[in-house]
């Protein structure tokens, strides 16, 4: 399922961002250019990390900026950011962020597949090494449909 949500357009390498919140917009861009969210939908994710705090801080180092499917989810997709100069969350056990995932999911069961996926791939390690050395992103979607 990973290999049908992420496209090469959806991949963004070593981005430079000033904080947690530009990150968030920067790593959404993709899919809010292609159609696959709306507006509402990144401040949606903005607004509910400013009140909620950081949700969207999963494990060390990783972001996962979502929304509720009614905010703005389009269709089924999901970029890849790494960041080059990695952000403060204020998530004190897993901060620095360095990866972003934003996803798109059109109903709840898409979300639970995509997301036991991704889990999958954060527990690789080797992703890891290929987020960091990748030049393109076809790279990395190599490696993904390697592991699918």
């Amino acid at each position: 399922m990973l290999s049908d949500m992420i496209k090469k357009e959806f991949i963004q390498l070593e981005l430079e961002v000033t904080d947690w919140e530009e990150a968030i917009r920067q790593s959404a861009a993709p899919l809010l250019n292609l159609g696959k969210i709306t507006d509402e939908y990144v401040e949606k994710i903005i607004e509910t990390t400013r009140t909620v705090g950081p949700y969207i801080v999963v494990t060390k180092h990783v972001a996962l900026p979502h929304a509720p499917t009614q905010y703005g989810a389009l269709d089924l997709a999901m970029g890849i950011t790494t960041l080059k100069t990695p952000v403060i969350s204020g998530n004190k056990t897993n901060d620095p962020v360095k990866y972003l995932f934003c996803m798109s999911a059109k109903d709840s069961e898409t979300h639970l597949e995509s997301m036991a996926e991704l889990v999958n791939l954060l527990s690789d390690k080797e992703f890891y090494q290929v987020l960091d050395s990748a030049k393109e992103p076809q790279e990395i979607l190599t490696y993904i449909y390697e592991k699918e």
